[in-house]
């Protein structure tokens, strides 16, 4: 039998993100995957090498590759809208898992007890914090470049992720934020020194 699972994975390019707001660079969930997973291995290795502790990197970076799969149905919904109020995100949530398990049905027979473990995971207390640290990163990076293009509707965005980030309280941000962040807003010819 045919699985349609990974020609659907591939439609998450067509999804566009930040749909509220004008963008200078448009950006797809299929980038901001790819993004997030850069970021959460940079962060488990934070985690290892800086902090010694004994975070499973490639079992994270596996779970950052499905963790917005299910906006291939769901579509990106803004995080003001979301966040609106507590029955907007219930329902919100009950859609996705609702999208997790078509996904799911669609994976091979063989297959089908791996994909279950990926897509809609969000039991992993040790793995998750650095999975969602990734995300918030990845929307703080990118109102960063979008105000460093002279795009002034990242401003409150920015303010508002900076609380969240700061609120986490995960020494691996910190590190992050003080190491790589201060790079996205330089241009090539001062990066490339």
């Amino acid at each position: 039998m045919e699985s349609h699972l990974l020609a659907n994975l591939y439609r998450l390019k067509y999804i566009e993100r930040w749909s509220l707001m004008r963008n200078v660079m448009k950006e797809n969930v299929a980038e901001h995957t790819f993004q997030v997973t850069l970021i959460t291995h940079c962060l488990c290795t934070i985690a290892n090498e800086v902090f010694h502790k004994n975070i499973n990197t490639e079992k994270a970076v596996t779970l950052s590759l499905f963790h917005d799969v299910t906006e291939v149905y769901t579509g990106d919904i803004p995080t003001p809208v979301k966040h609106h109020n507590k029955d907007i995100l219930k329902n919100f949530r009950d859609i996705e898992k609702l999208a997790a398990e078509r996904l799911i049905k669609q994976a091979p027979t063989d297959l089908k007890s791996v994909y279950e473990n990926l897509i809609g995971e969000t039991g992993n207390e040790e793995l998750s914090p650095y999975i969602k640290a990734a995300d918030l990163l990845d929307a703080y990076l990118k109102c960063v470049m979008e105000l460093t293009a002279g795009n002034r509707e990242f401003a409150i965005a920015k303010e508002q992720i900076e609380s969240k980030l700061k609120e986490i309280s995960m020494p691996e941000i910190d590190y992050f934020l003080t190491h790589f962040a201060p790079s996205f807003e330089k241009t090539l010819d001062e990066i490339s020194e």
